[in-house]
């Protein structure tokens, strides 16, 4: 079961009911409606467009990488490979704080990020002599391609794979699989430009008549549910999983041993639309509106998220090791996203609900 989905699928239904909530006054009320649309336009095309901007060019290195690696299979090229896949995994990451829209309705999140790897299937396939092509890779299961199936080719399961481990089918597959994953990138970011779905002009247009977003108060809860979602599986999923259970099978992206960068950048896909901006630009967003209504709560709310970044990339070694090596450090960094989820879904929702 994919647990990710699950968990946000119950987070897409408290949207839906927050956004039945419309920003307009009574009409015996003569305050001026706050007008919101350039914190609602940097969210939407400073954050979410151009975070899958690149991740749709990363994964285009990412397929071109694994191309050239089945062409000439050096360890050069292995170790290029994979640091293409650290690279694409990077954005996609840096977007689990907005996994709405066209990645939830379309079935784009488990087509890309699936876990764990279906190992015995995978293996079933290597064996059956069909043939490996995009149309193909297309079909299986989630957690048969992805991000994860190319990690664990890569790497293998002991996470230590060398050229001469490999088979001339899991080459094969690398190709087809990366070739897969850049189509479904591809689909993710036409899915909201212009010249594409345009999903992003829902956002764009929230008011009156919008059907998906009737009013831009609806759009900036979007944004911090999407927050608060990510925040909740960082810590009482992606974290708590494999320490609670003291189980290393649990861990995302343990092959790779890229799962603390994984988290952090999960809680900067948190502050990138909290700021509205991938570049750490003063940008009007959500972080500004709370600076004019409550810089206190601004103040805790960017407090926490560094402190949840600092804790997670401070964990001695591998998450792998400190599971059982360093308890106490990987128990710091789930009470520091837990602290910073506390505040997301209690005084952040609450200051934006009452806008």
């Amino acid at each position: 079961m994919n647990t990710k989905f699950s968990t946000r699928t119950i987070a897409a239904l408290a949207v839906i009911t927050f956004t039945l909530t419309s920003c307009k006054k009574d009409d015996n009320d003569s305050t001026p409606v706050a007008d919101y649309s350039q914190h609602i336009s940097n969210g939407t095309n400073e954050v979410i467009i151009k975070t899958y901007a690149n991740l749709n060019s990363l994964a285009a290195i990412l397929e071109t990488s694994l191309v050239t690696l089945e062409a000439n299979q050096t360890p050069t090229n292995l170790e290029s490979a994979k640091q293409a896949w650290r690279d694409a995994r990077k954005p996609w990451e840096q977007s689990e704080g907005f996994l709405f829209g066209p990645v939830d309705q379309q079935g784009l999140d488990p087509a890309m990020d699936s876990w764990p790897v279906n190992v015995i299937d995978l293996n079933g396939v290597l064996n059956n002599g069909t043939p490996l092509t995009k149309a193909y890779i297309d079909g299986l299961d989630g957690t048969l391609k992805g991000f994860h199936t190319i990690e664990y080719l890569l790497w293998g399961t002991n996470s230590n794979k060398q050229i001469a481990d490999f088979t001339a089918r899991e080459f094969e597959y690398l190709t087809a699989c990366a070739q897969s994953l850049k189509g479904a990138t591809s689909q993710l970011y036409n899915a909201w430009i212009s010249s594409g779905g345009n999903f992003g002009s829902n956002l764009l247009t929230a008011g009156a008549g919008n059907q998906v977003y009737p009013s831009q108060k609806a759009v900036l809860q979007e944004f911090v549910n999407g927050m608060v979602t990510i925040a909740d599986e960082v810590a009482n999923g992606k974290i708590n999983d494999p320490l609670a259970q003291q189980d290393v099978e649990l861990e995302e992206s343990r092959f790779s041993a890229n799962s603390k960068a994984d988290f952090a950048d999960n809680i900067r896909s948190i502050f990138n639309i909290y700021t509205g901006s991938i570049t750490g630009a003063n940008a009007q967003s959500v972080s500004t509106i709370m600076q004019e209504k409550n810089a206190a709560l601004d103040s805790k709310v960017r407090s926490q998220i560094a402190d949840a970044i600092s804790a997670i990339e401070n964990i001695p070694g591998t998450f792998t090791a400190a599971i059982t090596a360093n308890p106490q450090s990987v128990q710091n960094a789930q009470n520091k996203v837990r602290d910073l989820l506390t505040t997301l879904q209690g005084d952040l929702l609450n200051a934006v609900n009452n806008l």
